[in-house]
């Protein structure tokens, strides 16, 4: 009786290393899964995005390790769509170009536009090499740590931001369109006449 339990309790022993060893590896290749999404992750954060416009296309690199917080955020918004359909509102030739504003989808509201945002605010990163530099992307503020999804395009040297306005990436395809765009004729605001939008926003 006691052999017969024996081999029993042996055979039930086996079984159990068995199933935890087969557990092991069904677990394994989630494990792997789960770092190779993060690995995605960390490939996109690295990625261009690039601003499709009616009048051509902008290529940004954005500064991830000097500015992470305004980058996220600026990823954020253009990756959930927060962007397409934005008109640039203000353009001002030898300055830069300003876009970013939701309001700026509803032509009914264009006595607000240039007021409106995602609904929340976030801290400027500035710090020495912060450079308005022509042809860095900028956030547009309404005063320090008032950042939200507004933005702009510097045209020139405008360095005098420098301490004002955080530059959380550069033009590195497209800046002939963003030269164009300046080109567009404006009414007493500032507006484009003839609207000039961001149709959608893609990594690249």
């Amino acid at each position: 009786m006691h052999k017969v339990f024996a081999i029993v309790l042996l055979v039930a022993v086996g079984v159990c290393f068995w199933l935890y060893q087969k557990g092991n590896k069904d677990i394994n290749p989630a494990i792997i899964s789960e770092r190779e999404i993060i690995s995605i992750d960390n490939k996109e954060k690295n990625m261009n995005l690039t601003l499709h416009t009616n009048k051509g296309d902008i290529t940004i690199e954005l500064f991830d390790e000097l500015t992470p917080k305004t980058v996220e955020n600026f990823r954020k918004l253009a990756q959930s769509g927060f962007y397409d359909g934005v008109k640039f509102h203000r353009v001002i030739k030898d300055f830069m170009i300003q876009g970013g504003d939701p309001l700026t989808k509803d032509d009914s509201k264009k006595a607000y536009w240039g007021t409106g945002g995602p609904g929340y605010s976030f801290a400027d990163e500035i710090s020495e090499s912060n450079k308005n530099s022509i042809g860095t992307i900028s956030m547009a503020n309404a005063g320090p740590n008032t950042n939200g999804s507004q933005f702009f395009i510097n045209l020139k040297d405008n360095n005098f931001l420098d301490t004002k306005h955080t530059v959380f990436g550069k033009v590195v395809v497209g800046m002939e369109v963003a030269k164009t765009i300046e080109s567009t004729p404006v009414d007493g605001s500032d507006r484009p006449i003839d609207p000039v939008m961001i149709l959608n926003i893609t990594a690249e």
